[in-house]
């Protein structure tokens, strides 16, 4: 049995994530979603929720677990048995980016191989904080995220209210 992760945020879970994660499925015996619980980088939603909006993401998927981890990726893959990291690239400097990371983590846990998934050209634009910043300036999400994201969305910048920068450095605005 081949059991892979693909790590990440999910700050919130985009159709791009959905793709490469479903796509793994085909792929691997075994697929844990693993959310990061704390990244260098502002986030909108705690890890239990961002573990929740995944869950609800795939219902009826049993090849797919999603689980909270914190600490170096390898050493999650490590204690949970996994032999697979699976990433998703989207434009070329998510390559450069991925390559580096793979070749750390490889330095780490040779063992572990890291595998990199293109995305669906229709998701190529999605990120978590282009999704974060739509939803933040009112723009509709629901072609980027499941509805149960969008509502969580909404509901997350309504309790926020005005003036909080949770969104990426470039800005949408312009």
């Amino acid at each position: 049995m081949v059991r892979a992760v693909v790590p990440g945020t999910f700050d919130p879970i985009h159709y791009g994530h959905i793709d490469i994660i479903q796509r793994a499925t085909n792929l691997f015996d075994d697929v844990i979603v693993a959310v990061y619980d704390r990244p260098l980088k502002s986030l909108l939603f705690s890890p239990q929720k961002r573990i929740e909006l995944v869950e609800q993401a795939f219902p009826d998927e049993p090849k797919i677990s999603v689980m909270g981890f914190s600490g170096l990726t390898v050493e999650f893959c490590q204690k949970i048995g996994a032999q697979v990291i699976v990433r998703g690239l989207r434009v070329f400097s998510d390559f450069e980016y991925e390559f580096r990371m793979g070749l750390a983590n490889h330095r780490l846990a040779p063992t572990i191989e890291t595998i990199s998934l293109i995305t669906n050209e229709d998701h190529t634009f999605l990120s978590s904080s282009t999704v974060r910043e739509i939803a933040s300036l009112g723009g509709d999400v629901s072609s980027m995220v499941p509805v149960h994201v969008k509502k969580a969305l909404n509901k997350r910048f309504g309790e926020l209210g005005d003036g909080q920068q949770i969104v990426p450095t470039t800005s949408m605005r312009d």
